[in-house]
């Protein structure tokens, strides 16, 4: 599929916006004003703007209108760390046009896709001023770190006070080639562990009096590989498990270790709980070994939106795309974990949908102007056929 020749607008608002967000280095957890100058232009719209400061942490939570269905917006304004200084051409914080390129920390993950949401609801807003929905914007500083303080407890938030939106667009970048090749309907799980097992310090010489804990976790690792896991469907890749550390202590060559640590982390589809997946795990290591300590570390759970959905979000974004494209978008559920989950649940569909992510944290990061425009229309189009 080739991309489309989409005619744009050097100053648009969505790259006017953008840049600013990017000029602002918002490295997790700081947010560096930018909900704040965000506030500011929601307001100015009729929003009414909430936030939430924990643990070094900034949340928005913006709400417009009072009737039928609810649509949300959330995404992120940290970024991760700009890194070796020399490696980037440019000022990573300057937000810098080069061509038909905007090069910055920011400018894929994903201060464009919250540029081009402001922009688009701007647009829809000026032109439906009392739309058939209501609108949330869902904001957080704490989406590349641990996650534990913002969309988490934004969540929370929303729970408590009784709000329940019926679709919710994360502005991740998304695509592959161009904006709109590729929707994000869902995500697998991930879980990471750490698991010790326990034998008895020896001499090498004498190996009957000990008991090689390397050995012992030898055979765990057997149990643990030769688990069957689901190989997983059409949307949703299967579930595995990587081993990513082993250890046993300080090391001396004469004498047997008396323990063994290994880290793991698994991602698993939508077949699987956080409780049944644990339970399965404690089950394989306990057929070698009833001398083990297992904890668990940085869940997120899996969540999945299936095109089936009534009135279904995909169906409106696939609309919005194939308007501005030409074609119809690929949907994936590839990739890590995001703040979807969070959101996700049998009243809230879900989907990712923003620019390409190719260059995502990495040095020079960039993103085309076409793309930010794109997006912008995309999101357009898309708040028309949910609000009216």
């Amino acid at each position: 599929m080739s991309a489309p020749k989409h005619i744009f607008n050097r100053s648009a608002r969505s790259i006017e916006y953008s840049r600013y967000l990017m000029q602002q280095p918002s490295v997790t957890p700081n947010d560096a004003g930018c909900q704040r100058w965000l506030a500011e232009k929601l307001t100015n719209m009729g929003f009414t703007c909430q936030f939430d400061h924990h643990q070094g942490v900034s949340n928005l939570i913006a709400r417009f209108g009072h009737n039928g269905k609810t649509l949300a917006f959330a995404g992120h304004t940290d970024v991760v760390p700009a890194g070796n200084p020399e490696q980037w051409h440019e000022d990573p914080f300057a937000a810098t046009v080069r061509g038909e390129r905007l090069i910055g920390r920011g400018a894929a993950d994903m201060k464009t896709g919250i540029g081009a949401m402001l922009a688009a609801t701007e647009r829809f807003l000026t032109h439906n001023p009392s739309p058939d929905c209501n609108l949330l914007w869902l904001i957080t500083s704490d989406e590349e770190g641990e996650a534990e303080h913002g969309s988490k407890r934004i969540r929370q938030h929303l729970h408590e006070q009784g709000v329940q939106p019926d679709y919710c667009v994360v502005g991740e970048p998304t695509a592959r080639r161009f904006t709109g090749d590729t929707i994000k309907t869902g995500r697998r799980g991930a879980i990471s562990a750490r698991l010790k097992v326990f034998g008895r310090q020896g001499h090498v010489a004498y190996p009957q009096y000990a008991d090689n804990a390397i050995h012992k976790m030898n055979s765990v690792l057997g149990a643990l590989t030769s688990i069957n896991w689901d190989e997983g469907s059409d949307d949703f890749p299967g579930t595995s498990l990587q081993v990513t550390h082993i250890d046993s202590g300080n090391f001396t060559d004469n004498i047997v270790p008396s323990q063994c640590t290994i880290c793991f982390n698994l991602r698993y589809s939508h077949r699987f709980t956080q409780k049944t997946l644990q339970g399965l795990i404690e089950a394989a290591v306990a057929t070698e070994t009833d001398d083990f300590s297992l904890s668990w570390e940085r869940p997120c759970e899996p969540y999945f939106t299936s095109v089936e959905s009534a009135c279904s979000l995909i169906g409106y974004a696939e609309q919005a795309i194939y308007e501005h494209t030409g074609a119809f978008p690929v949907l994936s559920t590839s990739g890590g974990t995001s703040d979807g989950r969070f959101f996700a649940s049998e009243h809230t569909q879900v989907i990712e949908l923003g620019v390409p992510n190719a260059s995502i944290h990495q040095a020079n990061e960039w993103v085309a102007l076409q793309d930010i425009c794109l997006l912008e229309e995309i999101y357009t189009s898309l708040l028309h056929k949910v609000g009216g």
